[in-house]
């Protein structure tokens, strides 16, 4: 309930006044029933546009940080996050992963819409980087269709590092038709295939999003960007040094 209210009345209209988000595809989601929605991963507030275009409620994990939070702030992100319908996972002890599908499978099977990011984190570039197998092993593990979705623009409204959003950009969110991966029922452990079904995926978002593609973990290209910056940074301060 409080979701919809977040949705029609308090934050949606607001939101689409001011941005005027585009979507396409909404046909290939269902309005009621168990799908995966794969987007690509530009922005923070990717998973605003999402939910917010998408007919039926997206459900996302969130880092359980969120909802354990003191002092004001503390207490709006709890509300926030529980109204947009996020799901708190611990994230502690190496067990992200492992938790995530688990919650996604729980979610699934009762028949709702949940959210996943194939990349596995926003891209530090603004290109579509390889996916991580965490979004076959749950396809496989559900059997439900994946719903690829192609975001664009996202990364203008509230680019990385950036707590507030910007006026101007007018994002789009494409929705892909469903991929049913029924073909490869039983083979959930296989890495060869979890391999084949997550480049799948990726393909199409690609084509939906039109972006440049980068075989390379998003996380690994951060890593690299982080370096980069560092040496350069040290590199000005030799001068002065000397």
């Amino acid at each position: 309930m409080f979701y919809w209210l977040l949705k029609w009345i308090l934050i949606g209209p607001l939101v689409r006044v001011l941005y005027r988000p585009r979507v396409s595809g909404l046909e290939h989601v269902p309005a009621r029933g168990a799908a995966i929605i794969a987007p690509n991963h530009l922005s923070f507030c990717d998973s605003v546009f999402v939910p917010l275009l998408a007919p039926q409620q997206v459900h996302y994990v969130a880092k359980a940080e969120y909802f354990t939070g003191t002092g004001l702030k503390g207490r709006l992100m709890a509300w926030f996050f529980t109204g947009a319908g996020a799901v708190p996972v611990d994230r502690s002890g190496g067990r992200a992963s492992v938790a995530a599908i688990d919650t996604g499978l729980r979610t699934l099977r009762e028949g709702k819409l949940f959210g996943i990011y194939p990349e596995g984190t926003r891209s530090p570039d603004g290109r579509l980087h390889r996916g991580r197998t965490g979004v076959a092993r749950l396809a496989l593990a559900s059997g439900v269709p994946v719903i690829p979705v192609g975001l664009v623009g996202t990364d203008r409204v509230q680019p990385n590092g950036r707590t507030g959003w910007r006026l101007g950009p007018r994002p789009e969110v494409r929705f892909g038709p469903p991929l049913d991966f029924s073909r490869y029922e039983g083979l959930g452990e296989d890495r060869y295939v979890l391999r084949a079904v997550t480049d799948e995926i990726v393909s199409a978002i690609l084509d939906l999003s039109g972006q440049e593609y980068v075989d390379m973990y998003a996380t690994k290209a951060k890593a690299l960007a982080n370096r980069a910056a560092a040496a350069a940074a040290a590199a000005e301060e030799l001068p002065k040094a000397a």
